[in-house]
């Protein structure tokens, strides 16, 4: 009896340690959980900063429909890449925009005149983003949404003035729910989640499927580029373009 228990209790151990290699595969984005359909989800593209270095954009277009471009951080802070990138992206047949991230640090006022100073608007651009997400302290202490939201809402009147849309807000599960669900009427909304697809119940046009996409075309600090679908045909991308509010 003792004999059978401790191989059971081996047994439960080895499974224990392969399903917890398994979950670490399926975090680190080495087993891919998200594999949308093609058939369903047809216009591809991609988003970089400058931690995707100089790139080629006549190869990395190859096979793409749109790239988001990084542009600017907080109140101060442009990347590198932006106005090589932004540039160079025009010149392919990507429709291409540039997106923020948002400081929680800075008033929304000053994040959007940073911008706005280094975005310069042209017909046809994809609508603007304000990617929000936890990070460093506030993932485990977060502003509450009485602070964060003003600010918010300022930027996407700025944004909506200058640029003549709304923008579309880019945003993890937490800081979703936290700050942009059932709020801002008439902004897109862009979900990143690397491991299932969202909700039917979240009203989305772009999805972040993963983080860890290898393109050719671009030689950085980060070998790996993030990829997103946007959600509906060619012909709902075309229209979405013309009219994303």
């Amino acid at each position: 009896m003792k004999k059978r228990l401790i191989k059971v209790l081996a047994v439960c151990g080895t499974l224990g340690v392969l399903a917890a290699a398994a979950l670490f595969l399926v975090y680190k984005e080495v087993i891919k959980l998200n594999t949308p359909s093609r058939e369903k989800y047809p216009v591809r593209g991609v988003d970089v900063s400058s931690y995707q270095g100089e790139i080629d954009w006549a190869t990395l277009s190859d096979g793409l429909d749109f790239a988001y471009i990084k542009a600017t951080e907080g109140s101060k802070y442009a990347d590198e890449c932006f106005a090589y990138n932004w540039e160079q992206a025009r010149q392919t047949g990507l429709r291409i925009g540039a997106y923020h991230f948002f400081s929680f640090d800075s008033a929304g006022a000053a994040q959007a005149e940073n911008f706005i100073s280094q975005a310069e608007g042209f017909e046809g651009m994809l609508p603007p983003v304000i990617d929000v997400e936890l990070y460093g302290d506030y993932r485990h202490s977060p502003k509450p949404a009485e602070q964060v939201v003003p600010e918010l809402e300022k930027m996407v009147a700025m944004f909506e003035e200058h640029y003549g849309v709304k923008p579309v807000f880019y945003a993890t599960g937490n800081a979703y729910r936290l700050y942009i669900k059932e709020r801002f009427p008439g902004c897109g909304l862009w979900i990143r989640n690397v491991y299932q697809q969202p909700s039917d119940e979240t009203s989305w046009n772009f999805w972040q499927y993963s983080g860890k996409g290898l393109l050719e075309g671009y030689k950085g600090e980060e070998k790996y580029i993030d990829l997103n679908v946007f959600n509906g045909s060619r012909g709902n991308f075309d229209d979405f373009c013309k009219h994303p509010s």
